[in-house]
């Protein structure tokens, strides 16, 4: 109960900060006993209640329920399945992040010191047909490190060892995107040089208190 509790909870907070609209977007906790809570289909995620939040397996079979798991639920499987740090997926559809996925343009750049230290890469995936097993299948070059993803022509994901974790990071995400864009209407942003960002490396364990994780590294 009280995952399906946690879940809500940040169903609304993505509802409210307008991350998705009407029923877009799913969310998902693994629980400790290796089932997974996620969001049913065409539920709006600010309406999101403990009768609409559906419990399953990795294999897709809910249990409890006659409720239809959410429609792109393969890719919260395959995430889980790839990366046993993992324990929440958000997947939504913010806008400014949105529009760069849409227009083909990365924001996998090293322009801000807290994006390259609590982000890290930022892969643009190749478009892929949502519910279908090429939407998992497009992030499979990336899943081992990224814990955040552009969606080309869809939208984005964050994952993280907690719900509040992969919440945090969308809300990041998208704070990162709508700065790029302002920076592009002033002539562009400037890269952060290599000694830059090796210097923020080095400084992250002791000065930030930032544990890197070396596969996510510019």
């Amino acid at each position: 109960m009280l995952q399906k509790k946690e879940l809500i909870e940040y169903c609304h907070k993505v509802s409210a900060k307008g991350f998705v609209a009407a029923a877009d977007g799913n969310l998902s906790l693994r629980r400790a006993d290796g089932t997974i809570v996620i969001t049913s289909s065409g539920i709006p995620k600010g309406d999101t209640n403990l009768e609409n939040i559906v419990q399953c397996n990795l294999d897709g079979q809910v249990k409890f329920s006659k409720l239809k798991i959410s429609t792109e639920s393969k890719l919260h499987f395959n995430i889980y399945n790839k990366r046993s740090d993992v324990n929440a997926v958000i997947h939504c559809h913010p806008p400014v992040a949105t529009a760069y996925a849409s227009s083909g343009k990365s924001l996998d750049v090293p322009v801000f010191p807290e994006i390259v230290l609590n982000l890290g890469r930022i892969p643009l995936c190749t478009y892929a047909t949502p519910s279908t097993d090429a939407l998992p299948e497009s992030m499979n070059e990336y899943i081992e490190y990224a814990n955040v993803f552009l969606l080309q022509n869809h939208g984005a994901v964050a994952v993280g060892r907690n719900i509040r974790e992969a919440y945090f990071r969308m809300e990041k995400l998208e704070h990162y995107a709508k700065t790029m864009f302002y920076a592009e209407g002033l002539g562009g942003a400037k890269k952060l040089t290599r000694e830059q960002i090796d210097e923020l490396y080095r400084l992250a364990p002791t000065v930030y208190n930032i544990s890197l994780d070396i596969r996510n590294k510019f």
